[in-house]
């Protein structure tokens, strides 16, 4: 009842991407002892019996072999590949011929073989020390463990960052970097009411150079942050970080003079977006 309950538990433990509540290393019990020494001599014994089923096949082999048959001498580079002696190709050749062709019964290499039945027991040592007894970390445990220290550590620079930014510091920014992200925000939040291209819809064309509300990268960045409720748009400073709504009003006012097919006509005042 013990092991199977520890089993279980570990199991649901790693299935769920959770590391275990406790290792099987740390021992609090003379019970716990007994389950640990019985897990290595279960894994001895399947060792063991490994072999014993090997010197087993070779013994029956020479039990089997023709009376009288002189014993095989062969090299060891022989029997890593499984070469036999161009002397015994007779004894190799196959009942069946095309064409006057003949095929030879090789066996499979016996260092084929090795890595095959090795790559097995590998297998379910693995099975068992990782996903049953939970004694480390999958690799799906390990990425999950790292992507979220990434995205803490990726918070904490934001707030960093963003904290230092308000409407009196906001600055025009022009690196890939920050155009990429204004854009993908601005694809996801604004595209609605102002197009795919800024060239306007609901909301005014924002590519020329008539602005409602300001076109300064100040200006562009309290609308965006305060909304203008009475013409029905939204305050975004709930959703947005002050980082992201400065990367979106880079963003729009590097669209200027853009010139997209379809633009809405001019509204407002005409002025040079200031920087």
């Amino acid at each position: 009842m013990y092991f199977s309950t520890l089993f279980v538990n570990a199991g649901l433990a790693t299935a769920s991407g959770n590391a275990p509540g406790k290792s099987i290393w740390a021992i609090e019990s003379g019970e716990e002892l007994v389950l640990l020494i019985a897990l290595i001599t279960l894994l001895v014994g399947m060792v063991l019996v490994g072999f014993l089923c090997v010197y087993l096949l070779i013994m029956l082999k020479a039990i089997l072999a023709p009376a009288g048959q002189a014993a095989e001498k062969r090299t060891f580079w022989q029997y890593v590949t499984g070469l036999r002696p161009l002397a015994q190709e007779k004894e190799l050749v196959m009942e069946h011929a095309y064409d006057g062709i003949h095929e030879l019964d090789n066996p499979t290499p016996p260092w084929f073989m090795g890595l095959f039945y090795g790559s097995i027991g590998f297998a379910v040592i693995y099975l068992l020390l990782f996903h049953v007894v939970g004694v480390g970390q999958s690799s799906l445990a390990e990425y999950s463990e790292e992507v979220q220290i990434a995205e803490v550590a990726r918070e904490a620079y934001i707030q960093k960052v963003a904290g230092s930014i308000n409407e009196n510091t906001v600055k025009l920014v022009g690196d890939a970097k920050s155009l990429d992200a204004g854009k993908v925000l601005f694809t996801q939040k604004c595209v609605a009411c102002h197009g795919q291209q800024a060239q306007g819809g609901v909301g005014p064309n924002l590519t020329d150079e008539y602005w409602l509300h300001g076109g300064s990268v100040k200006a562009v960045y309290h609308t965006i942050n305060e909304g203008v409720p009475e013409k029905g748009m939204m305050s975004w400073k709930s959703q947005l970080n002050p980082l992201q709504v400065q990367q979106v009003a880079s963003y729009i006012l590097s669209l200027q003079g853009s010139k997209p097919v379809g633009a809405k006509e001019p509204q407002g005042e005409k002025m040079v977006a200031l920087k």
